[in-house]
């Protein structure tokens, strides 16, 4: 795999992966008249929850779904500059032009929201990327080939080796969105990362789940889902010999699947070659699974847990989590009160019964 990094009109940072042999020099450059980058957000913390709360007005000016022939995300053509300068490319990432968290947050140093010395505010720190999964717009992650997934998988670890070097990063987050019913606003096939100033709520929570049952068991918990899910066998939709994927016995959405490394590793860039290798394969079987679900392009996030950069890199056993809203073909659960107001999920369905469907569904 190549990497050529390079900057954009504004100043934002562009990095191209090409897999392919005879991919041209990255050499093209960016013709817009773009105005100065200064994104402005700040972080509040709930003083009831002891949660970070992000500040983003200027997101409000996103790109909101545009026509095909608009679309930011794919490759410049004579007369029509995007955000990527060149005519064609495999894997790029670059910094996202509205992100929620920049290293050039408005401010410098932690106060307090005015007339509320009890909420604590600082700069909102960090760095948004934008990773798109290929030039052609009509495609998907699930169409990509074996090895295109498997550059994925090394670009993630790429970014978030990078990422994790920044000293206002403390958690680096991959994610996809896919789908307007999940609400995407681009249909170019893309994902971003997420590089917080803090440590999530789930993680926070997890880790803590994660040390209260290493104390009393001396095992990681992590370890023991996998093999009891294993040894049950009735929720696995797929396993390889570095990976198993299953729906969780407590599941919360319509949908939900969970890819498990069998080793314990902190993050993707702590993956072996082989590891990485296995992944590619078996992420592609389940996707096709979720796609062959209700026999239409199934919206979903896919959401990468990784181990903090600096705190519980002992405890964290990295897993990817897919999930749909999806409950039926043309149905979608909305989180109502119970799930919004209380955070006490309630599922239509029950884990074993979605997995037998998964199943059978390719």
């Amino acid at each position: 795999m190549r990497r050529t990094a390079t900057r954009l009109a504004d100043g934002r940072e562009i990095v191209y992966f090409d897999d392919t042999p005879d991919a041209p020099d990255r050499t093209a450059t960016d013709t817009r008249d773009l105005p100065p980058f200064h994104p402005a957000s700040e972080i509040r913390r709930d003083p009831l929850t002891d949660e970070w709360v992000a500040m983003a007005a200027h997101r409000q000016t996103r790109t909101y779904k545009p026509p095909v022939e608009t679309c930011p995300l794919c490759p410049s053509a004579p007369g029509r500059p995007t955000e990527i300068p060149e005519s064609s490319y495999d894997v790029v990432v670059f910094e996202n032009r509205f992100p929620s968290f920049s290293h050039m947050a408005n401010g410098s140093e932690p106060s307090t929201v005015e007339g509320a010395d009890l909420v604590p505010r600082a700069p909102g720190n960090g760095r948004c990327e934008v990773v798109c999964f290929t030039s052609d717009h009509n495609s998907s992650f699930g169409e990509l080939s074996v090895p295109r997934i498997r550059t994925v998988v090394d670009v993630w670890a790429d970014r978030t080796e990078a990422m994790s070097a920044l000293p206002y990063v403390a958690q680096v987050f991959p994610f996809e969105n896919r789908g307007e019913e999940i609400g995407v606003t681009l249909s170019h096939p893309h994902g971003q990362i997420y590089g917080y100033p803090f440590i999530t709520p789930r993680t926070e929570r997890m880790l803590e789940v994660a040390s209260s049952y290493l104390d009393k068991h001396g095992r990681p918990v992590m370890a023991d889902v996998l093999a009891a899910e294993r040894a049950a066998g009735t929720r696995v939709i797929e396993s390889s010999e570095h990976w198993t994927a299953f729906v969780p016995a407590a599941a919360r959405w319509p949908v939900e699947v969970h890819v498990v490394p069998h080793r314990q590793v902190p993050d993707l860039p702590a993956l072996t070659g082989a590891e990485r290798d296995d992944f590619a394969s078996l992420y592609a079987r389940v996707l096709k699974h979720l796609d062959s679900l209700y026999e239409r392009p199934l919206p979903y996030i896919s959401a990468w847990h990784q181990a903090p950069v600096r705190e519980g890199r002992d405890l964290a056993w990295l897993h990817l989590e897919v999930f749909s809203v999806l409950r039926t073909k043309d149905k979608l659960k909305y989180l109502a009160g119970s799930e919004s107001g209380m955070a006490v999920w309630i599922n239509d369905a029950t884990p074993e019964a979605v997995a037998e469907r998964l199943r059978s569904a390719s």
